[in-house]
């Protein structure tokens, strides 16, 4: 008998479960099953169940060695749950099932759905005491169910078929959603009216906005393994070290976060938008100064568990100058004579002449023998080479250079536009709505540690 906490560590080695799941009549079939994130969190991402009755649990074909695989206060997980809820985060993972893969979505489903267990029996627990209605009723998780169908483009009837194609009884997910969605409306509904976000914190958040401004911005995915979850910090770190080679071998990220990652951000897809310097944890912040965009992190250990983050875009802070620019060239070597870049140079001044600028800059250059013209893309103005930096500050948009001398031939630079980098600031009302989720993302993971902790479970 132990404590909730304890679950990943008292796992079985998984023989006779893993037998259960890999030796179904259906073969899995990760790429055919879409993900989602649900309205109600990351627990609801995954095929859809029908709209039709809720499935019954009783109806379902059930293996003959089925078994029990945990007793959560007295309420039993058996090895069937089990298994199909392996099955269910493969298929919504993206992630290809492997004998080093399958151990880690034993560990992950078995959380969830103790998890699950402890939330539904919380909530009958509220109803009875305070006699009012909060576990979503079956008319509500079928209309999820429906809208889950509609925005992967298919009706609930092929739904259907994805999760039966896989193994998969349509009861897992109809349980998963009920769990998720009653979950979310107890916790807004308790806590959403107490929260409060005070003037003074708004204004702390925005004087570290402004003292952040020249910094670049990351606009960053993030997957948090909970280490209190995974059942330590070497149990996740193993666990987020797994999720990464399966990211780098394909699997989308997204699907990642939605059913692994313990951040407020899993139900988006782990989408943490545009961040600072000192909006992340301090490990989390180095790594994405090292990283460059379209890469991914290796595991960062942290206080409390451990992240995996996809810098998708970087932008310069707001203090620096962004140019767009095109150039036409002239191809000489250092060693050139005075003749030959003479010549270029005439060459050049007459381009300069017969363009307009930006618009017909390469169209121009085209019509001259020797003349290569092409776009330069955006850039800082810091980091341009020297001899270019001088003329992309002075000129307007628009306006062409003379023939600028370089190592490798001589060239016009056109300035296409310039601007300002980093984003507006936050608004007042962005800013309490984004420390408003905050707070109440930890107040319910503090709700669910301390069911965890009180809680009876015994694995066999």
């Amino acid at each position: 008998m132990m404590h909730a906490g304890d679950v990943p560590g008292q796992l079985a080695r998984g023989a006779t479960l893993l037998a259960l799941l890999v030796s179904a009549a259906l073969p899995l079939d990760v790429q055919a099953a879409p993900a989602r994130a649900a309205k109600a969190g990351p627990a609801a991402a995954a095929p859809a169940a029908p709209a039709s009755a809720a499935p019954s649990a009783s109806t379902a074909p059930r293996p003959l060695s089925e078994s029990v695989a945990a007793i959560v206060n007295d309420e039993i997980i058996s090895t069937y749950d089990l298994a199909q809820r392996m099955r269910l985060l493969i298929a919504t993972s993206g992630i290809q099932p492997s004998q080093e893969t399958l151990p880690q979505f034993q560990r992950q489903a078995l959380v969830s759905l103790v998890d699950e267990h402890l939330q539904l029996h919380e909530l009958k627990r509220v109803e009875k005491q305070q006699k009012m209605s909060i576990i979503a009723t079956d008319d509500e998780v079928r209309e999820e169910i429906s809208s889950m169908a509609s925005e992967n483009n298919m009706s609930v009837d092929q739904f259907l078929g994805v999760l039966k194609a896989q193994g998969i009884g349509s009861e897992t997910l109809y349980q998963q959603v009920r769990a998720s969605m009653s979950w979310q409306r107890w916790i807004q509904g308790r806590y959403g009216s107490r929260l409060r976000v005070g003037e003074d914190q708004i204004k702390a958040t925005q004087a570290h906005l402004e003292s952040v401004a020249s910094k670049p911005q990351y606009q960053v995915s993030e997957v948090l393994i909970d280490a209190n979850r995974a059942g330590g910090m070497p149990q996740a770190l193993q666990g987020a070290q797994q999720l990464v080679s399966q990211i780098q071998q394909g699997a989308p990220f997204p699907a990642v976060a939605r059913q692994f990652s313990a951040a407020p951000t899993a139900a988006s897809g782990g989408d943490a938008g545009w961040v600072s310097p000192g909006e992340m944890p301090p490990e989390v912040d180095a790594a994405l100064d090292q990283l460059r965009p379209g890469q991914l992190s290796a595991p960062i250990p942290v206080k409390d568990g451990v992240y995996i983050v996809y810098l998708r875009n970087k932008r310069a802070g707001a203090g620096a100058t962004l140019v767009n620019l095109k150039q036409a060239a002239v191809s000489l070597p250092e060693t050139a004579s005075s003749a030959d870049v003479a010549a270029a140079r005439a060459t050049l001044m007459g381009v300069r002449a017969a363009t307009k600028g930006c618009d017909d800059l390469e169209s121009v250059a085209a019509k001259s023998p020797g003349v290569v013209a092409g776009d330069l893309g955006e850039a800082e103005i810091a980091d341009l080479a020297p001899e270019f930096r001088d003329a992309a500050q002075s000129l307007a948009p628009g306006q062409v250079s003379e023939p600028i001398r370089t190592k490798v031939g001589l060239h016009l630079v056109a300035v296409c536009g310039k601007h300002a980098s980093g984003a507006a600031q936050l608004s007042h009302d962005q800013i309490e709505n984004r420390l408003f989720g905050q707070q109440l993302s930890m107040v319910a993971r503090r709700y669910m540690r301390d069911l965890r902790n009180s809680a009876t479970i015994e694995t066999r």
